[in-house]
């Protein structure tokens, strides 16, 4: 089933994102479930991201999402885990 991962950065924290792109990256390609992903962007920054998984149930894309080194390292200020049906594209 396709989930769709939704992180709002904290105000500020463009640093941490950066410093931390390496093992998030590492993360997405070891655990494979990624099917697209990229950061949200408001006035040309960075400040969040959407990631589409498909993962076996809301509770597998969860633990992805809880162990994303991006939520270790306190980047987000928030983030929403919701199923998702691709109707278009």
């Amino acid at each position: 089933m396709l989930y769709v991962v939704i992180c709002r950065d904290k105000p500020g924290q463009l640093q941490v994102r950066l410093d931390t792109r390496a093992a998030h990256l590492a993360y997405v390609e070891e655990t494979g479930i990624v099917r697209m992903a990229g950061p949200l962007i408001e006035d040309g920054q960075m400040c969040g991201s959407l990631i589409v998984l498909d993962a076996e149930n809301l509770n597998a894309a969860q633990d992805w999402a809880a162990g994303d080194p991006y939520k270790a390292a306190g980047l987000f200020e928030g983030v929403s885990v919701t199923e998702w049906k691709k109707v278009i594209g």
